[in-house]
């Protein structure tokens, strides 16, 4: 295809040529003014004269038209795939690229995008700005949406300059159903209620049977749900009671109903981390001895614990002839700690205790259905233990993991865990070797003392001379109880032979005692970065079974554990999108959200204009539906009202490829001056003949 235009070359530069047109008017009007009859002739001299310098030419080109561009963004995130939605999306592009081929001189663009990363919901806009900056502005005949109008970045709407249409997916009977958590603390306090806000929601067409109230199931840690009926619309507070330290998994799932969009947002989990008020602890010394104060100074470093002390300076069958009156001592108060507040403590210490006639048998029958219910008991034998006098012939013998043989060795030793220490968490990683080689020597100090016992439940973590059990620690009911068969544990505190981790030793065996989550035997655990999980499994076994993963959408997977250290096994996996995910193993399970539970792009799901239909009138462009048919499309001048009934418009752009350009003068120099002198001589023949 060929265009032609005249262009101006001029010989002299453009102020020049101006100069000389108004000098030229200048002359004219002095000509007119003066009344000389051939102004006329003189007028049309100096324009082909002026014509000349301009230099006008003729270019000709030689075009190669472009085909103007549509384009059609297709929104596939996860609200677009329920329903009937993916169904009608299908059928919107067929009809549409049916559509754009029957235009001449069009073509389509199909983009199509999906979630978008970090739960930022969809970024329709984002999506067709990139779209737009991929293709020439001059041929873009016009932009059409398929989505169900729910993106989340209206903010960033690119500059149009052709018609933009939307066709929007969803039927006018849609309605569902979703669970707002609007308040979650992160952290509370154990055995006080935290208030928790939810909200159930109805949007859409919702049918008249469905009432104005739910069915709330509401699981702690993955235990068997409990159901509540609860009202819709309006905020619901709920106090909850948080039993155990570390991260509480709270889930609430409303039962999906018959006809809504999608169960996807009928669930959220909350994360709430437990944290003790204070930690109380009762510690009894039988008698002052060197590692009293390790106790002490181990439980009194540690500011949120409440230790309440007892020493006995004093038996009952001391007789020195101090009269009462003149003792200082303070009585110990038996009756009110061991059966008015036994169940304020965390943790009850024996530490070299032996009976004395100070506590009665029905006390210590006190300590031992106290653990039954979930206390903890931490026993520190001293030679007393092997003795008649010890506390092992009390009730307590029915609880303590092992008995007294009667014999207290008080050979040198270097305390060992056992294989079964190596993974019990509360030795699990202590290392007593001073390299890994098998012969090599430990450096850990040595103990003084062991008393011997035979063990009869529990589990044995650490050893000590010929391999004797040195820490036995052994579940009761719902509490725990711990006995250690030494009392020279100070002899690492003070760095003798070496020392040893005495602290981490206590603490460890403290807080496993206290129930701290970090340090159960048998756990499951799952901890997220971004979309990727890293599943740990902790177990006393040798080995440990595939775990299952449960999608958000239903899709199982079965990953295989690998051993890491001794009884730690671990699996990554990567999460194909946000939500909730449920793992087992065994008689383990527990849960996980990537992102948040209800993720935003389930925030609304009913197919809505109301976002996009300013911008689409903006450029005079439609909103259609496709329940009620994809529209036809048709070529409309620049500026039109691009819609109507049944039919949708784009702007044909005329863009093209310059393929040639050709440029040659109108006449050539001499004709034009010719011609001028020509109209010159003709004037001053004309007003000379007059």
């Amino acid at each position: 295809m060929e265009n032609g235009t005249i262009i101006f070359d001029p010989l002299l530069p453009w102020p020049s040529v101006w100069a000389g047109i108004a000098l030229a008017a200048l002359f004219i009007g002095i000509a007119v003014m003066r009344n000389l009859k051939g102004w006329w002739l003189r007028a049309l001299s100096l324009g082909v004269l002026l014509l000349a310098i301009a230099n006008p030419a003729l270019q000709v080109e030689d075009r190669d038209p472009l085909t103007d561009i549509v384009l059609l963004v297709v929104d596939e995130s996860a609200s677009q795939r329920v329903a009937d939605r993916p169904d009608q999306t299908a059928q919107a592009i067929a009809t549409v690229e049916s559509e754009i081929s029957q235009l001449e001189n069009s073509e389509l663009r199909i983009v199509r995008m999906g979630d978008a990363e970090g739960n930022q919901g969809t970024l329709l806009m984002d999506a067709l700005a990139t779209a737009m900056a991929e293709e020439p502005r001059g041929r873009l005949a016009g932009a059409i949406l398929l989505s169900d109008g729910q993106l989340h970045d209206i903010e960033r709407l690119p500059d149009l300059p052709a018609p933009l249409h939307f066709l929007m997916t969803g039927q006018d009977d849609d309605w569902d159903r979703r669970l707002i958590v609007t308040n979650a603390p992160a952290f509370a306090i154990l055995d006080e209620p935290v208030t928790l806000t939810l909200r159930i929601e109805d949007q859409g067409a919702v049918p008249a049977d469905i009432g104005d109230s739910a069915e709330i199931q509401i699981s702690v840690d993955g235990e068997d749900p409990q159901l509540f009926e609860v009202p819709t619309g309006q905020d619901l507070d709920l106090p909850v009671t948080l039993r155990h330290g570390g991260t509480n998994v709270i889930q609430f799932t409303l039962p999906e109903q018959a006809g809504e969009l999608t169960d996807r947002n009928n669930s959220a989990v909350v994360q709430i981390n437990g944290v003790r008020d204070r930690l109380r602890v009762l510690l009894v010394s039988g008698e002052p001895h060197a590692g009293e104060r390790t106790w002490r100074n181990l439980l009194k470093s540690d500011a949120s614990v409440d230790l309440v002390h007892f020493t006995i300076l004093r038996p009952p069958e001391k007789q020195d002839g101090v009269p009462v009156n003149e003792l200082s001592l303070i009585a110990f108060p038996t009756r009110e700690l061991f059966l008015d507040k036994i169940d304020e403590f965390d943790l009850i210490i024996f530490d070299r205790y032996k009976r004395r006639g100070i506590l009665p048998a029905i006390y210590l029958d006190n300590v031992r259905q106290y653990v039954e219910a979930g206390g903890a008991l931490l026993i520190a034998a001293g030679p007393d233990f092997a003795t008649a006098e010890s506390i092992y012939r009390s009730p307590l013998s029915e609880i303590l993991p092992a008995a007294p043989t009667g014999r207290v060795i008080e050979d040198p030793y270097r305390p060992q865990v056992t294989d079964l220490g190596q993974r019990h968490p509360v030795t699990e990683g202590f290392q007593p070797l001073a390299t890994d080689a098998p012969d090599a020597e430990p450096t850990w100090g040595r103990w003084m003392r062991l008393v011997d016992v035979a063990p009869n439940a529990g589990s044995v973590v650490m050893s000590g001379t010929e391999d004797r059990p040195l820490l036995v620690l052994d579940r009761v009911g719902t509490g725990r109880v711990a006995l250690l068969a030494s009392d020279h544990a100070w002899l690492w505190s003070r760095g003798f032979d070496g020392g040893g981790p005495q602290l981490e030793l206590l603490r460890r065996l403290a807080h496993w005692m206290m129930k701290e989550p970090d340090l159960e035997e048998e756990a499951l655990t799952a901890t997220a970065e971004g979309q990727t999980m890293t599943i740990s499994r902790r177990t006393l076994g040798d080995t440990a079974g595939d775990v299952t993963v449960t999608g958000p959408d239903g899709t199982v997977t079965v990953l295989s554990l690998e051993e890491i250290s001794p009884g730690r096994f671990t699996t990554t996996f990567d999460g194909p999108e946000i939500g909730l995910y449920r793992i087992v193993e065994g008689d383990q399970e527990t849960v996980i959200a990537l992102g948040p539970a209800a993720p935003r792009e389930f925030e609304n799901t009913i197919a809505s204009a109301e976002l996009l239909d300013e911008p689409v009138a903006a450029t005079r462009g439609g909103v259609r539906k496709i329940s009620e048919g994809v529209p036809d499309i048709r070529t409309i001048r620049a500026g039109r009202v691009a819609n109507g009934r049944g039919w949708i418009g784009i702007t044909p752009r005329g863009a093209y490829l310059t393929a040639d350009v050709r440029v040659s003068a109108l006449l050539p120099a001499w004709v034009m001056l010719l011609l001028a002198s020509l109209l010159a001589i003709g004037a001053w023949l004309y007003e000379g003949r007059r």
